[in-house]
């Protein structure tokens, strides 16, 4: 499996030159689990809180087992580390993706961003910019928040 991520480190991605519809399931996932990352970084604490969370809903979306969760998760940070910018990852996930998964992708977002129990402000404003990239509304996001908070036992 990691030999399949890594030869999805081409500028392909990053560029956003795929054609719509014609991204492999390998790419997608690596997609969606960079933005996860992305998300988890923007408060600078990176922590194991939501490496586990990112691993369970890795494991939980994709039915992948604990170590290919763990090697999906190094390849999309590897991917996070050395990219400028979310577009190519959200015009992947934008191109493949149904509505209800772009969806279900933004509660897992909300996740991620609130595994360590606060929101931070580029959080914040990383979600709403990744709503728009990913023509999620703002009340399918806020949905998708609450669900979240919910599952993690927070207040809404």
């Amino acid at each position: 499996m990691l030999d399949r991520i890594k030869a999805l480190f081409s500028d392909q991605l990053e560029a956003g030159e795929a054609a719509a519809g014609n991204h492999g399931n390998d790419e997608l996932q690596l997609a969606a689990v960079a933005l996860l990352v992305e998300a988890a970084q923007m408060d600078d604490d990176f922590g194991d809180v939501e490496r586990n969370k990112i691993v369970e809903l890795v494991q939980r979306r994709f039915k992948l087992n604990e170590a290919e969760s763990q090697e999906l998760l190094q390849a999309a940070s590897d991917k996070v580390d050395s990219s400028i910018q979310i577009f190519g990852f959200t015009r992947v996930i934008d191109d493949a993706f149904s509505e209800s998964e772009r969806v279900e992708l933004m509660e897992m977002l909300w996740e991620v961003a609130y595994a360590d129990g606060t929101l931070h402000d580029y959080e914040a404003n990383l979600m709403r910019r990744l709503a728009g990239l990913l023509h999620v509304s703002d009340r399918d996001s806020g949905d998708a928040r609450k669900r979240a908070r919910a599952r993690l036992g927070q207040e809404s």
